[in-house]
């Protein structure tokens, strides 16, 4: 199998060139702009420390849809392709650490480890940032380079599946969420650590220490810095909020506030917080954002969740496994099974309404157009168990 090449030989000239792959890039930043904001991390690992695990709102963004479609049924035409999709690989949940890699990464690689008989036995994930393809001279992929620390293994093409999302500037690379939430991320964390701050001084600026030099003139520097040390030990931070100050030789405290426009900072926080749910296909009310938290919301925004961003995701990440798998499982086919996804259970009920009210349809086509299969006769269910009539 060669997932990126003609299977028989001797078409591969019909392909037009590709744009070689780029060897100049920073490791890890595959599918990120660079230097588009000033103090973001230019490091894939380092931006997830940032964007991701110090941040709740892309963190639950990415959660509600990776753990989403993983908790959702699965249907295959085989069930021993089913069974590698579904098993857990050394603590590693597939289908959900592949959404995730798609989502923050824009690019995943699943590893088929085959087992004594050549076919697959185990289905792996491997991290994307640390995975480089290996072009031929016409820039078509031929191979993976995994480089773990000093170790690096080179994978054949047929034994990796890529997955990637699209980008329009890169012919072998996709581009993930995190890059379009880059600016909300940064603004939402620097409001974040702006409000923190305000939270050690009291909630508001500390103010200014006046002093009126009268007939003594100015502070010395063995004063200046006495006062300073006081202040800052005695009176600053959240544990010493509201303790009286004792003011002497001339010295006089002048109280300083913010503006209502400046003490916004909510707004700001929620303003970025709906553009980075935005970006990664979440209704903001599902992550308890206020403004439109009523019930009916919620329920027609998880709807709106599963058909727009986990269903669409789910389909590519199952037809692409199904590709890779389908040279060991003849025809195979892999997805979801509608039915049975609660979020969903309005809309099939009202298609099964739909259908069931259609006079001028056929059994057959009522249970095709609700994705049932065919009626299969008794002596054929029989003829395909080899049991007797």
């Amino acid at each position: 199998m060669n997932i990126f090449g003609w299977k028989s030989a001797g078409r591969g000239y019909l392909r037009p060139a590709k744009t070689r792959v780029q060897q100049d890039r920073l490791p890890g930043l595959r599918g990120y702009a660079l230097g588009s904001l000033g103090e973001w991390p230019r490091h894939y690992e380092a931006q997830m420390r940032e964007g991701y695990l110090s941040n709740a709102i892309a963190q639950r963004a990415v959660r509600l849809i990776a753990e989403g479609l993983a908790s959702a049924p699965l249907i295959a035409s085989d069930k021993r392709a089913l069974d590698l999709v579904r098993t857990t690989s050394a603590g590693q949940a597939l289908i959900e650490t592949v959404a995730t890699h798609l989502l923050l990464h824009g690019n995943a690689y699943v590893e088929l480890l085959s087992g004594n008989d050549g076919r697959p036995a185990e289905l792996f994930a491997l991290r994307p940032e640390r995975m480089t393809i290996e072009a031929d001279t016409r820039g078509w992929p031929v191979a993976f380079v995994y480089k773990a620390g000093q170790v690096a293994s080179r994978l054949p093409a047929e034994n990796v599946i890529h997955i990637r999302s699209i980008h329009p500037l890169d012919d072998h690379y996709g581009l993930g969420c995190l890059s379009a939430a880059s600016g909300a991320v940064a603004t939402h964390n620097a409001a974040t650590k702006w409000n923190k701050a305000l939270l050690d001084n009291a909630a508001r600026p500390s103010g200014a220490l006046v002093y009126d030099m009268g007939d003594s003139g100015t502070l010395n520097g063995e004063q200046y810095a006495r006062l300073k040390e006081e202040l800052s030990a005695s009176f600053q931070g959240a544990g010493n909020a509201g303790r009286p100050m004792l003011l002497e030789g001339g010295l006089k405290w002048q109280a300083m506030a913010l503006t209502p426009a400046e003490m916004d900072f909510a707004g700001l926080k929620e303003a970025a917080a709906r553009e980075i749910a935005l970006a990664f296909g979440v209704p903001p009310v599902l992550l308890g954002l206020p403004g439109d938290a009523t019930y009916a919301n919620y329920r027609e925004a998880n709807r709106a969740l599963w058909n727009q961003s986990i269903i669409p995701l789910a389909r590519k990440i199952l037809d692409a496994l199904a590709q890779g798998l389908r040279p060991y499982f003849d025809g195979l086919t892999l997805g979801l099974d509608l039915d049975a996804i609660p979020a969903l259970a309005e809309d099939r009920e009202r298609l099964w309404a739909q259908v069931g009210a259609a006079d001028f349809l056929t059994m057959e086509e009522k249970r095709a157009a609700v994705g049932i299969g065919a009626i299969v006769p008794p002596a054929e269910i029989s003829n395909e168990t080899g049991a007797t009539e």
